[in-house]
């Protein structure tokens, strides 16, 4: 392994991104309010950090170090950051002074269609799109839709009339202040990112779904500093110890798995298989350190820290981006196309 190359979750971060160190502190005392952090983003450098680009691991690890501070802070700054390399990735630069989403979710009984205009400007939107994020906050989105023969990517201004927010009753107790309701489109105007099916098919969709965990593994490190500031309040018993080391271990070897993953893709060798594979092993160790601090804390950090308790509830909401073994059949089904196992 190259010098400097395992994943730290750093409180100093070392990307050079003018934005990561004022991020950072706000999410150390945004309490689980992600609108403090909308601001820094409008002001942030125009030139915003993105994968592939040689330092995927110092931005990976800014990721884990914002969630280890708040999970709500990390959920509302990643979206942002994938837009932006999902718009470079197509060549396009993420304007200055400007907050993004990216809205790619489908569900039964929704549905966002997207025609050319018939004066040859932007594309016209229109339906509805589940799961969006903040989108009553934020300025623009990267939003897919379904085209002839596809789907397909388009930079939408969220602040046209033609896009509404629907009332959505977002009862959730983890990521409580980021509710994820459906927009609707009633023709609303579009800018395509890419051709038909690019977004799901280009190599930067299985980087950004890595960037996801690091958020989720971000999640667990803070897990991990409750439970070893338990440890040390009072002379630990055998269990005590064997929950601690157990969660050490855990953390060890997603450090590694992301960065691994970290340096294929500056390789150009990350795709669809090792984005399943560090989901996963990364989502199972969140599930796991969630269940230790269940087993090593008791109730009481549950009802009486209220930082502790909303950790632990916005990683069990966050981590249900993995689809478990729906996800695990969809890698079983790259390994039979593929015909050959490296095993």
């Amino acid at each position: 392994m190259k010098e400097n190359s395992a994943f730290r979750v750093r409180q100093q971060p070392r990307l050079e991104w003018g934005a990561a160190g004022p991020l950072l502190a706000e999410a150390s005392r945004c309490a689980g309010d992600p609108l403090p952090l909308l601001p820094i983003l409008r002001a942030a450098p125009a030139r915003t950090p993105v994968p592939g680009s040689g330092n995927t691991l110092a931005l990976w690890e800014f990721l884990a170090a914002l969630a280890a501070e708040d999970l709500t802070a990390a959920r509302a700054v990643e979206p942002h950051l994938d837009a932006a390399a999902i718009l470079a990735q197509a060549g396009v630069e993420l304007p200055a002074g400007t907050t993004w989403g990216v809205f790619a979710a489908e569900s039964s009984g929704t549905r966002l269609d997207a025609k050319p205009n018939n004066d040859g400007g932007a594309w016209l939107l229109s339906g509805t799109k589940p799961w969006c994020s903040l989108a009553a906050q934020l300025d623009h989105a990267v939003v897919t839709a379904h085209v002839e023969g596809g789907r397909r990517a388009f930079a939408v201004d969220l602040t046209q009339p033609a896009v509404t927010v629907e009332l959505a009753e977002w009862i959730s107790r983890g990521l409580a202040a980021v509710p994820s309701g459906p927009v609707s489109f009633q023709q609303a105007a579009g800018t395509p990112v890419g051709g038909t099916d690019w977004y799901l098919h280009r190599p930067g969709f299985a980087w950004g779904g890595i960037g996801v965990a690091a958020c989720w593994f971000g999640g667990a490190v803070g897990l991990f500093r409750t439970l070893r500031a338990a440890a040390t309040s009072r002379t630990p018993d055998q269990l005590a110890l064997a929950w601690l080391g157990e969660a050490d271990r855990l953390l060890a070897a997603g450090a590694d798995v992301l960065a691994a993953a970290a340096g294929a893709v500056d390789d150009g060798a990350a795709g669809a298989v090792q984005a399943h594979r560090v989901r996963g092993q990364i989502a199972a160790v969140c599930s796991r350190m969630l269940e230790i601090c269940g087993h090593a804390l008791g109730p009481a950090p549950m009802v009486w820290d209220e930082q502790h308790a909303r950790r632990a509830a916005d990683l069990s909401v966050y981590i249900r981006q993995h689809h478990a073994a729906r996800d695990d059949a969809a890698l079983g089904a790259i390994m039979m196309e593929q015909g050959e196992s490296e095993w």
